[in-house]
Protein backbone atom coordinates (compact mmCIF):
# COMPACT_ATOMS: atom_id res chain seq x y z
CA UNK A 1 0.00 0.00 0.00
CA UNK A 2 1.21 3.51 -0.82
CA UNK A 3 0.31 6.57 0.39
CA UNK A 4 0.34 9.92 -1.26
CA UNK A 5 0.37 13.41 0.33
CA UNK A 6 0.26 16.17 -1.73
CA UNK A 7 0.80 20.15 -1.29
CA UNK A 8 2.53 23.03 -2.10
CA UNK A 9 -0.59 24.44 -4.53
CA UNK A 10 -2.22 27.96 -4.04
CA UNK A 11 -2.45 31.18 -6.04
CA UNK A 12 0.01 32.62 -8.00
CA UNK A 13 0.15 35.30 -10.63
CA UNK A 14 0.15 34.07 -14.45
CA UNK A 15 3.68 34.19 -15.21
CA UNK A 16 4.80 33.08 -11.75
CA UNK A 17 6.03 29.64 -10.48
CA UNK A 18 4.98 27.05 -7.60
CA UNK A 19 6.36 23.92 -6.76
CA UNK A 20 3.86 21.08 -5.96
CA UNK A 21 5.01 18.19 -3.89
CA UNK A 22 3.88 14.50 -3.30
CA UNK A 23 5.24 12.84 -0.11
CA UNK A 24 4.76 8.97 -0.45
CA UNK A 25 4.85 6.19 2.44
CA UNK A 26 4.20 2.99 2.48
CA UNK A 27 6.83 1.70 -0.08
CA UNK A 28 10.04 2.86 -2.03
CA UNK A 29 9.22 5.15 -5.04
CA UNK A 30 11.74 2.47 -6.87
CA UNK A 31 9.96 0.81 -9.84
CA UNK A 32 7.24 3.04 -9.62
CA UNK A 33 5.77 5.46 -11.97
CA UNK A 34 4.71 8.76 -10.01
CA UNK A 35 2.44 10.89 -12.70
CA UNK A 36 1.21 14.36 -11.82
CA UNK A 37 -2.76 14.88 -13.14
CA UNK A 38 -4.72 17.79 -12.85
CA UNK A 39 -8.50 18.13 -13.07
CA UNK A 40 -10.39 21.23 -14.04
CA UNK A 41 -14.00 22.49 -13.00
CA UNK A 42 -15.82 20.92 -15.87
CA UNK A 43 -13.30 18.77 -17.04
CA UNK A 44 -11.88 15.90 -17.11
CA UNK A 45 -8.64 14.74 -15.59
CA UNK A 46 -5.82 15.15 -17.53
CA UNK A 47 -1.92 14.25 -17.55
CA UNK A 48 0.60 16.79 -16.67
CA UNK A 49 3.99 14.54 -15.82
CA UNK A 50 5.22 11.53 -14.77
CA UNK A 51 8.80 9.87 -14.18
CA UNK A 52 9.69 6.45 -13.60
CA UNK A 53 13.22 4.89 -11.74
CA UNK A 54 13.88 1.63 -13.28
CA UNK A 55 14.56 -0.39 -10.28
CA UNK A 56 17.80 -2.24 -11.89
CA UNK A 57 19.18 0.53 -13.40
CA UNK A 58 18.50 3.34 -11.54
CA UNK A 59 18.07 5.42 -14.13
CA UNK A 60 14.97 7.83 -14.43
CA UNK A 61 12.41 8.61 -17.38
CA UNK A 62 10.52 11.73 -17.17
CA UNK A 63 7.52 12.16 -19.36
CA UNK A 64 5.36 16.16 -20.12
CA UNK A 65 2.00 16.96 -21.49
CA UNK A 66 2.73 19.12 -24.35
CA UNK A 67 0.89 21.99 -22.62
CA UNK A 68 3.79 21.97 -19.98
CA UNK A 69 6.47 20.67 -21.69
CA UNK A 70 9.18 23.42 -20.99
CA UNK A 71 7.50 25.41 -18.25
CA UNK A 72 6.82 22.23 -16.01
CA UNK A 73 9.60 20.56 -14.88
CA UNK A 74 9.56 16.94 -12.45
CA UNK A 75 11.44 15.74 -10.46
CA UNK A 76 12.50 12.99 -7.38
CA UNK A 77 14.07 12.61 -4.35
CA UNK A 78 14.67 8.55 -3.75
CA UNK A 79 15.66 9.31 0.03
CA UNK A 80 12.34 11.70 0.88
CA UNK A 81 10.32 9.32 -1.34
CA UNK A 82 8.76 12.34 -2.49
CA UNK A 83 8.51 14.04 -6.09
CA UNK A 84 7.98 17.52 -7.28
CA UNK A 85 6.60 19.29 -9.74
CA UNK A 86 8.01 22.48 -10.86
CA UNK A 87 5.46 24.72 -12.41
CA UNK A 88 7.23 28.13 -13.97
CA UNK A 89 5.65 30.33 -16.38
CA UNK A 90 2.40 29.28 -15.39
CA UNK A 91 -0.69 30.16 -17.33
CA UNK A 92 -4.07 30.65 -16.03
CA UNK A 93 -5.49 27.65 -17.62
CA UNK A 94 -2.82 25.66 -15.44
CA UNK A 95 -5.79 26.12 -12.99
CA UNK A 96 -6.95 22.69 -11.79
CA UNK A 97 -6.68 20.12 -8.77
CA UNK A 98 -3.15 18.54 -9.64
CA UNK A 99 -3.25 15.07 -8.20
CA UNK A 100 -0.10 12.27 -7.44
CA UNK A 101 -0.34 9.03 -8.80
CA UNK A 102 1.75 5.78 -8.39
CA UNK A 103 1.38 2.61 -10.19
CA UNK A 104 3.72 -0.30 -11.29
CA UNK A 105 3.05 -1.31 -14.53
CA UNK A 106 5.68 -2.27 -17.32
CA UNK A 107 4.19 0.28 -20.30
CA UNK A 108 4.99 3.51 -21.50
CA UNK A 109 1.64 4.93 -21.46
CA UNK A 110 2.10 6.89 -18.57
CA UNK A 111 -0.61 9.58 -19.71
CA UNK A 112 -3.47 7.12 -19.65
CA UNK A 113 -4.95 7.05 -15.37
CA UNK A 114 -6.05 3.67 -15.63
CA UNK A 115 -2.82 1.64 -14.51
CA UNK A 116 -2.08 3.99 -12.13
CA UNK A 117 -2.69 1.96 -8.48
CA UNK A 118 -2.76 4.79 -5.49
CA UNK A 119 -4.30 8.14 -5.88
CA UNK A 120 -3.73 11.63 -3.33
CA UNK A 121 -6.33 13.87 -2.73
CA UNK A 122 -5.32 16.35 -4.36
CA UNK A 123 -4.34 20.07 -4.11
CA UNK A 124 -5.36 22.92 -5.71
CA UNK A 125 -4.03 25.56 -7.82
CA UNK A 126 -5.29 28.69 -9.12
CA UNK A 127 -3.14 30.99 -11.60
CA UNK A 128 -4.67 34.74 -11.60
CA UNK A 129 -4.30 36.37 -15.01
Amino acid sequence: QVQLVESGGGLVQAGGSLRLSCAASGRTLRGYTLGWFRQAPGKEREFVSAIRWNRWTGTVETFYADSVKGRFTISGENAKNTVYLQMNSAKPEDTADYYCAAGVFPSTAVENPAPYDYWGQGTQVTVSS
